[in-house]
Protein backbone atom coordinates (compact mmCIF):
# COMPACT_ATOMS: atom_id res chain seq x y z
CA UNK A 1 0.00 0.00 0.00
CA UNK A 2 1.36 3.42 -0.94
CA UNK A 3 2.00 5.82 1.92
CA UNK A 4 0.52 9.30 1.88
CA UNK A 5 3.99 10.85 1.98
CA UNK A 6 5.11 8.93 -1.07
CA UNK A 7 5.58 11.35 -4.01
CA UNK A 8 4.27 8.67 -6.40
CA UNK A 9 0.92 8.23 -4.58
CA UNK A 10 -0.99 9.77 -7.52
CA UNK A 11 1.33 8.57 -10.23
CA UNK A 12 2.11 12.21 -11.08
CA UNK A 13 5.86 12.72 -11.42
CA UNK A 14 6.32 15.96 -13.37
CA UNK A 15 8.90 18.41 -12.08
CA UNK A 16 9.92 21.85 -13.33
CA UNK A 17 12.25 24.59 -12.18
CA UNK A 18 12.04 28.26 -13.10
CA UNK A 19 14.46 31.06 -12.24
CA UNK A 20 13.50 34.73 -12.53
CA UNK A 21 15.29 38.00 -11.82
CA UNK A 22 14.61 39.12 -8.26
CA UNK A 23 14.84 42.78 -9.21
CA UNK A 24 14.16 44.52 -12.52
CA UNK A 25 14.67 48.27 -12.72
CA UNK A 26 13.81 50.12 -15.92
CA UNK A 27 13.90 53.88 -16.28
CA UNK A 28 15.83 57.11 -16.27
CA UNK A 29 19.00 57.06 -14.16
CA UNK A 30 18.40 53.67 -12.52
CA UNK A 31 22.05 52.67 -12.93
CA UNK A 32 22.68 54.77 -9.82
CA UNK A 33 20.69 52.16 -7.88
CA UNK A 34 23.05 49.29 -8.74
CA UNK A 35 24.86 49.43 -5.40
CA UNK A 36 21.57 49.50 -3.49
CA UNK A 37 20.28 46.50 -5.47
CA UNK A 38 23.40 44.46 -4.71
CA UNK A 39 23.13 45.37 -1.03
CA UNK A 40 19.44 44.37 -0.91
CA UNK A 41 20.30 41.06 -2.52
CA UNK A 42 22.81 40.49 0.26
CA UNK A 43 25.91 39.97 -1.86
CA UNK A 44 29.36 40.72 -0.57
CA UNK A 45 32.15 42.05 -2.69
CA UNK A 46 34.30 42.48 -4.47
CA UNK A 47 32.33 42.92 -7.67
CA UNK A 48 33.63 42.01 -11.11
CA UNK A 49 32.37 44.22 -13.94
CA UNK A 50 32.57 42.80 -17.47
CA UNK A 51 32.38 45.53 -20.10
CA UNK A 52 34.07 46.90 -23.21
CA UNK A 53 36.14 50.03 -23.94
CA UNK A 54 33.15 52.01 -25.23
CA UNK A 55 30.55 50.67 -22.83
CA UNK A 56 32.89 51.33 -19.91
CA UNK A 57 32.64 55.03 -20.72
CA UNK A 58 28.88 54.90 -21.34
CA UNK A 59 27.83 52.88 -18.31
CA UNK A 60 30.80 51.24 -16.64
CA UNK A 61 31.96 54.34 -14.78
CA UNK A 62 28.47 54.94 -13.37
CA UNK A 63 28.20 51.31 -12.33
CA UNK A 64 31.51 51.52 -10.47
CA UNK A 65 30.48 54.76 -8.75
CA UNK A 66 27.23 53.21 -7.58
CA UNK A 67 28.93 50.10 -6.21
CA UNK A 68 31.68 52.10 -4.52
CA UNK A 69 29.07 54.33 -2.88
CA UNK A 70 27.98 51.18 -1.01
CA UNK A 71 31.60 50.33 -0.15
CA UNK A 72 31.99 47.54 -2.69
CA UNK A 73 35.45 47.01 -4.14
CA UNK A 74 35.31 46.69 -7.92
CA UNK A 75 37.46 45.03 -10.55
CA UNK A 76 36.90 45.70 -14.25
CA UNK A 77 37.52 43.33 -17.14
CA UNK A 78 37.25 44.85 -20.62
CA UNK A 79 36.40 42.31 -23.32
CA UNK A 80 35.99 42.32 -27.06
CA UNK A 81 33.60 40.17 -29.08
CA UNK A 82 31.52 37.34 -27.62
CA UNK A 83 33.91 34.45 -28.16
CA UNK A 84 34.73 31.58 -25.81
CA UNK A 85 38.23 32.94 -25.25
CA UNK A 86 36.73 36.05 -23.66
CA UNK A 87 34.54 33.91 -21.41
CA UNK A 88 37.56 31.86 -20.33
CA UNK A 89 39.48 35.03 -19.49
CA UNK A 90 36.67 36.26 -17.23
CA UNK A 91 36.39 32.82 -15.60
CA UNK A 92 40.16 32.75 -14.91
CA UNK A 93 40.03 36.25 -13.41
CA UNK A 94 37.08 35.29 -11.22
CA UNK A 95 38.85 32.19 -9.92
CA UNK A 96 41.93 34.27 -9.15
CA UNK A 97 40.15 37.09 -7.30
CA UNK A 98 37.03 35.38 -5.87
CA UNK A 99 34.40 38.08 -6.54
CA UNK A 100 31.02 37.87 -4.88
CA UNK A 101 29.10 38.71 -8.06
CA UNK A 102 29.53 39.55 -11.75
CA UNK A 103 27.98 42.56 -13.47
CA UNK A 104 27.71 42.69 -17.26
CA UNK A 105 27.71 46.29 -18.48
CA UNK A 106 27.31 46.60 -22.24
CA UNK A 107 25.47 45.38 -25.29
CA UNK A 108 24.57 41.82 -26.14
CA UNK A 109 28.12 40.52 -26.44
CA UNK A 110 29.27 41.79 -23.03
CA UNK A 111 26.06 40.61 -21.37
CA UNK A 112 26.52 37.14 -22.90
CA UNK A 113 30.20 36.92 -21.89
CA UNK A 114 29.38 37.89 -18.30
CA UNK A 115 26.33 35.61 -18.21
CA UNK A 116 28.24 32.53 -19.32
CA UNK A 117 31.23 33.31 -17.08
CA UNK A 118 28.83 33.61 -14.13
CA UNK A 119 27.35 30.25 -15.09
CA UNK A 120 30.77 28.58 -15.19
CA UNK A 121 31.79 30.04 -11.82
CA UNK A 122 28.40 29.67 -10.07
CA UNK A 123 28.37 33.39 -9.29
CA UNK A 124 25.29 35.62 -9.29
CA UNK A 125 24.97 37.73 -12.42
CA UNK A 126 23.51 41.21 -12.85
CA UNK A 127 22.70 42.58 -16.32
CA UNK A 128 23.19 46.30 -16.98
CA UNK A 129 22.48 46.75 -20.71
CA UNK A 130 23.78 49.82 -22.54
CA UNK A 131 21.81 48.85 -25.64
CA UNK A 132 18.93 46.50 -26.40
CA UNK A 133 19.72 44.80 -29.71
CA UNK A 134 18.05 41.46 -28.83
CA UNK A 135 16.00 39.73 -26.14
CA UNK A 136 18.99 38.13 -24.41
CA UNK A 137 19.07 40.78 -21.68
CA UNK A 138 17.02 38.60 -19.34
CA UNK A 139 17.14 35.21 -21.03
CA UNK A 140 18.76 31.97 -19.80
CA UNK A 141 20.82 31.73 -23.01
CA UNK A 142 24.17 33.09 -24.14
CA UNK A 143 25.22 33.52 -27.77
CA UNK A 144 28.94 32.78 -28.05
CA UNK A 145 31.24 31.94 -30.95
CA UNK A 146 33.74 29.12 -30.60
CA UNK A 147 36.09 28.16 -33.44
CA UNK A 148 34.09 30.51 -35.71
CA UNK A 149 30.91 28.57 -34.93
CA UNK A 150 27.97 30.46 -33.37
CA UNK A 151 26.61 28.68 -30.30
CA UNK A 152 23.51 29.27 -28.19
CA UNK A 153 24.33 27.95 -24.74
CA UNK A 154 22.24 27.43 -21.60
CA UNK A 155 23.26 30.02 -19.04
CA UNK A 156 22.19 31.46 -15.72
CA UNK A 157 19.36 33.98 -15.57
CA UNK A 158 20.39 37.40 -14.28
CA UNK A 159 19.48 37.82 -10.63
CA UNK A 160 18.78 41.46 -11.44
CA UNK A 161 18.33 43.60 -14.55
CA UNK A 162 19.02 47.33 -14.45
CA UNK A 163 18.06 48.97 -17.73
CA UNK A 164 18.80 52.68 -17.68
CA UNK A 165 16.80 54.28 -20.47
CA UNK A 166 18.98 57.42 -20.33
CA UNK A 167 21.96 55.25 -21.32
CA UNK A 168 20.25 52.95 -23.82
CA UNK A 169 18.81 55.90 -25.77
CA UNK A 170 22.37 57.01 -26.53
CA UNK A 171 23.07 53.81 -28.50
CA UNK A 172 22.42 53.82 -32.26
CA UNK A 173 18.70 53.42 -32.95
CA UNK A 174 19.52 50.50 -35.22
CA UNK A 175 20.29 48.42 -32.11
CA UNK A 176 16.96 49.16 -30.45
CA UNK A 177 15.11 48.48 -33.72
CA UNK A 178 16.90 45.14 -33.94
CA UNK A 179 15.87 44.26 -30.38
CA UNK A 180 12.27 45.14 -31.18
CA UNK A 181 12.36 43.00 -34.33
CA UNK A 182 13.72 40.09 -32.29
CA UNK A 183 10.72 40.32 -29.97
CA UNK A 184 8.25 40.75 -32.84
CA UNK A 185 9.55 37.41 -34.13
CA UNK A 186 7.90 35.73 -31.12
CA UNK A 187 4.64 35.99 -33.07
CA UNK A 188 5.88 33.40 -35.57
CA UNK A 189 7.93 31.40 -33.04
CA UNK A 190 4.89 30.66 -30.88
CA UNK A 191 2.94 29.50 -33.94
CA UNK A 192 5.77 27.06 -34.69
CA UNK A 193 5.76 25.86 -31.09
CA UNK A 194 2.00 25.30 -31.17
CA UNK A 195 2.37 23.46 -34.49
CA UNK A 196 5.04 21.16 -33.03
CA UNK A 197 2.77 20.54 -30.04
CA UNK A 198 -0.13 19.52 -32.26
CA UNK A 199 1.80 17.43 -34.77
CA UNK A 200 4.67 16.04 -32.69
CA UNK A 201 3.32 16.13 -29.14
CA UNK A 202 6.05 18.54 -28.10
CA UNK A 203 5.71 20.05 -24.63
CA UNK A 204 3.99 23.45 -24.73
CA UNK A 205 3.89 25.91 -21.84
CA UNK A 206 0.75 27.97 -22.36
CA UNK A 207 1.92 30.59 -19.85
CA UNK A 208 5.29 31.01 -21.59
CA UNK A 209 3.59 31.16 -24.99
CA UNK A 210 1.14 33.76 -23.73
CA UNK A 211 3.92 35.95 -22.32
CA UNK A 212 5.94 35.66 -25.53
CA UNK A 213 2.92 36.62 -27.64
CA UNK A 214 2.12 39.50 -25.28
CA UNK A 215 5.69 40.78 -25.64
CA UNK A 216 5.47 40.67 -29.43
CA UNK A 217 2.05 42.28 -29.48
CA UNK A 218 3.24 45.08 -27.19
CA UNK A 219 6.01 45.99 -29.63
CA UNK A 220 3.69 45.73 -32.65
CA UNK A 221 1.07 47.99 -31.09
CA UNK A 222 3.64 50.54 -29.91
CA UNK A 223 5.66 50.45 -33.14
CA UNK A 224 4.52 53.92 -34.33
CA UNK A 225 5.86 55.42 -31.07
CA UNK A 226 9.32 53.87 -31.27
CA UNK A 227 11.52 56.59 -32.72
CA UNK A 228 15.26 57.43 -32.71
CA UNK A 229 16.61 59.51 -29.86
CA UNK A 230 13.44 59.45 -27.74
CA UNK A 231 13.89 58.01 -24.26
CA UNK A 232 10.21 57.13 -23.95
CA UNK A 233 10.64 54.90 -27.00
CA UNK A 234 13.30 52.98 -25.10
CA UNK A 235 10.94 52.74 -22.12
CA UNK A 236 8.20 51.28 -24.34
CA UNK A 237 10.53 48.79 -26.00
CA UNK A 238 12.76 47.52 -23.18
CA UNK A 239 9.99 46.12 -21.00
CA UNK A 240 8.73 43.67 -23.67
CA UNK A 241 12.34 42.82 -24.55
CA UNK A 242 12.93 41.80 -20.93
CA UNK A 243 9.65 39.88 -20.64
CA UNK A 244 10.50 37.93 -23.80
CA UNK A 245 13.63 36.64 -22.10
CA UNK A 246 11.62 35.70 -19.01
CA UNK A 247 9.21 33.71 -21.22
CA UNK A 248 12.13 31.47 -22.15
CA UNK A 249 12.87 30.83 -18.48
CA UNK A 250 9.24 29.88 -17.85
CA UNK A 251 9.37 27.48 -20.79
CA UNK A 252 12.77 26.03 -19.93
CA UNK A 253 13.59 26.36 -23.63
CA UNK A 254 14.05 29.08 -26.23
CA UNK A 255 10.92 27.81 -28.03
CA UNK A 256 8.65 30.80 -27.22
CA UNK A 257 11.10 33.16 -28.89
CA UNK A 258 12.80 31.02 -31.52
CA UNK A 259 11.20 29.26 -34.46
CA UNK A 260 11.73 29.04 -38.19
CA UNK A 261 12.56 32.74 -38.39
CA UNK A 262 15.53 32.13 -36.08
CA UNK A 263 16.61 29.11 -38.11
CA UNK A 264 16.57 31.39 -41.16
CA UNK A 265 18.70 33.92 -39.24
CA UNK A 266 21.20 31.25 -38.16
CA UNK A 267 21.46 30.06 -41.76
CA UNK A 268 22.18 33.64 -42.85
CA UNK A 269 24.92 33.85 -40.21
CA UNK A 270 26.68 31.01 -42.03
CA UNK A 271 25.94 32.22 -45.56
CA UNK A 272 26.39 35.97 -45.13
CA UNK A 273 28.15 36.53 -41.80
CA UNK A 274 28.38 40.04 -40.41
CA UNK A 275 25.95 41.61 -42.85
CA UNK A 276 22.98 42.24 -40.57
CA UNK A 277 22.14 42.11 -36.88
CA UNK A 278 20.50 39.05 -35.37
CA UNK A 279 17.21 40.82 -34.65
CA UNK A 280 17.12 42.36 -38.11
CA UNK A 281 17.42 38.95 -39.74
CA UNK A 282 14.78 37.48 -37.44
CA UNK A 283 12.41 40.32 -38.27
CA UNK A 284 12.72 39.72 -42.02
CA UNK A 285 12.39 35.99 -41.39
CA UNK A 286 9.19 36.61 -39.44
CA UNK A 287 7.57 38.36 -42.39
CA UNK A 288 8.11 35.25 -44.52
CA UNK A 289 7.26 32.67 -41.85
CA UNK A 290 4.02 34.45 -40.97
CA UNK A 291 3.09 34.21 -44.67
CA UNK A 292 3.64 30.44 -44.50
CA UNK A 293 1.49 30.30 -41.35
CA UNK A 294 -1.18 32.28 -43.25
CA UNK A 295 -0.90 34.96 -40.59
CA UNK A 296 -0.99 38.73 -40.95
CA UNK A 297 2.50 39.14 -42.37
CA UNK A 298 1.69 42.60 -43.69
CA UNK A 299 1.03 43.78 -40.12
CA UNK A 300 4.44 42.44 -39.11
CA UNK A 301 6.09 44.23 -42.01
CA UNK A 302 4.26 47.46 -41.15
CA UNK A 303 5.44 47.30 -37.53
CA UNK A 304 9.04 46.76 -38.61
CA UNK A 305 8.80 49.71 -41.00
CA UNK A 306 7.51 51.95 -38.20
CA UNK A 307 10.31 50.84 -35.89
CA UNK A 308 12.97 51.40 -38.53
CA UNK A 309 14.02 47.75 -38.87
CA UNK A 310 14.77 46.33 -42.32
CA UNK A 311 12.10 44.45 -44.26
CA UNK A 312 14.07 43.60 -47.42
CA UNK A 313 17.26 41.82 -48.39
CA UNK A 314 18.63 45.03 -49.91
CA UNK A 315 18.27 46.90 -46.62
CA UNK A 316 20.36 44.19 -44.94
CA UNK A 317 22.97 44.27 -47.74
CA UNK A 318 22.21 40.63 -48.46
CA UNK A 319 21.70 39.32 -51.99
CA UNK A 320 18.43 37.68 -53.12
CA UNK A 321 20.37 34.50 -53.81
CA UNK A 322 21.61 34.40 -50.21
CA UNK A 323 18.08 34.90 -48.88
CA UNK A 324 16.84 31.99 -50.96
CA UNK A 325 19.76 29.80 -49.93
CA UNK A 326 19.12 30.57 -46.24
CA UNK A 327 15.44 29.70 -46.63
CA UNK A 328 16.32 26.38 -48.23
CA UNK A 329 18.89 25.49 -45.56
CA UNK A 330 17.01 26.81 -42.53
CA UNK A 331 15.16 23.58 -41.65
CA UNK A 332 18.48 21.71 -41.34
CA UNK A 333 20.07 24.11 -38.85
CA UNK A 334 18.28 22.44 -35.93
CA UNK A 335 16.68 19.19 -37.13
CA UNK A 336 15.27 18.61 -33.64
CA UNK A 337 13.20 21.82 -33.78
CA UNK A 338 10.04 21.25 -35.79
CA UNK A 339 8.66 24.37 -37.51
CA UNK A 340 6.43 25.42 -40.37
CA UNK A 341 9.34 24.50 -42.66
CA UNK A 342 8.76 20.83 -41.89
CA UNK A 343 11.36 18.07 -42.10
CA UNK A 344 12.30 18.64 -45.73
CA UNK A 345 12.28 22.43 -45.87
CA UNK A 346 11.54 24.55 -48.92
CA UNK A 347 12.59 23.93 -52.48
CA UNK A 348 14.59 26.66 -54.20
CA UNK A 349 11.55 27.56 -56.26
CA UNK A 350 9.25 27.77 -53.23
CA UNK A 351 11.81 29.84 -51.32
CA UNK A 352 12.20 32.29 -54.17
CA UNK A 353 8.44 32.59 -54.53
CA UNK A 354 7.99 33.20 -50.78
CA UNK A 355 10.65 35.90 -50.65
CA UNK A 356 9.23 37.57 -53.74
CA UNK A 357 5.59 37.51 -52.61
CA UNK A 358 6.49 39.15 -49.29
CA UNK A 359 8.70 41.78 -50.91
CA UNK A 360 11.88 40.57 -49.19
CA UNK A 361 13.56 40.24 -52.58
Amino acid sequence: MTKIGDHSVSGFTKQKGMVFPREVLVGHGVIADLGDVVARLGYRGPGLIVTGPTTFKVGGKDAIASLESRKYAVQVKECGSAVMESVDEVVALAKENSPGFIVGVGGGSKIDIAKLAATKTSLPFIAVPTSAAHDGIASPRASIRENDTPLSIDATMPIAVIADTAIIVQAPHRLLASGCADVVSNAAAVLDWELAHRLRGEYLSTSAAALAKYSAESIIELAPTIRPGIEESVWNAVKPIISSGIAMSIAGTSRPASGAEHLFSHALDMIAPGKALHGEQCGVGTIMMMHLHRGDWKRIRSALLHIGAPTTAKEMDISPEQIVEALVKAHSVRPDRYTILGDRGLTTEAAERLATLTGVI
